[in-house]
């Protein structure tokens, strides 16, 4: 999904990222998690595991997910800069990873388990702050994005 629409003012609204260095490599992760309030809460977490870039999205997902549980949140849209997550796990028809199919099980298992939760891509310059989150987490430099064309998308 690309819809860009903001989520209802009920809802959490979660922006993951995950950084694999080198890729495939350490993961770090990368949570911002704001209440329906506007109150910040963030997460920034090594793995111990290495992995791909899209095992790390996948893995920041999943922990924003099971914090989310804890606090007792059962509303949320979730953004990604990772197309392959955001495909994987909202199109029934893309071809799987086999080497993530379980993890990518789970984490359908888990949305499926809260009463409301979306998730969307949004473009990398959008995540910046959960992008620098996954970074600090491994102890890495922010990364200095491209600054988004100014032309009009037909």
């Amino acid at each position: 999904m690309t819809d860009l629409a903001l989520p209802a003012p009920d809802h959490w609204t979660v922006h993951v990222d995950g950084s694999a260095v080198p890729n495939p490599g350490r993961m770090g992760l990368g949570v911002v998690m704001t209440d329906p309030g506007g109150q910040h809460y963030t997460l920034s977490q090594a793995t111990h595991a290495t992995g791909c870039n899209n095992e790390a999205e996948l893995r920041a997902l999943m922990a924003a997910l099971e914090a989310l549980k804890l606090r007792g949140v059962n509303k949320l849209c979730a953004y990604s800069d990772n197309s392959v997550l955001v495909e994987q796990l909202t199109d029934a028809r893309s071809k799987p990873i086999a080497r993530l199919a379980a993890m990518f099980d789970e984490a359908r298992a888990m949305l499926s388990s809260f009463e409301q939760a979306q998730l969307r891509w949004i473009p990398r310059h959008r995540n910046a702050q959960a992008d620098a989150l996954a970074r600090e987490a491994m102890g890495l430099p922010l990364k200095r994005l491209p600054k988004p064309s100014k032309r009009k998308r037909r």
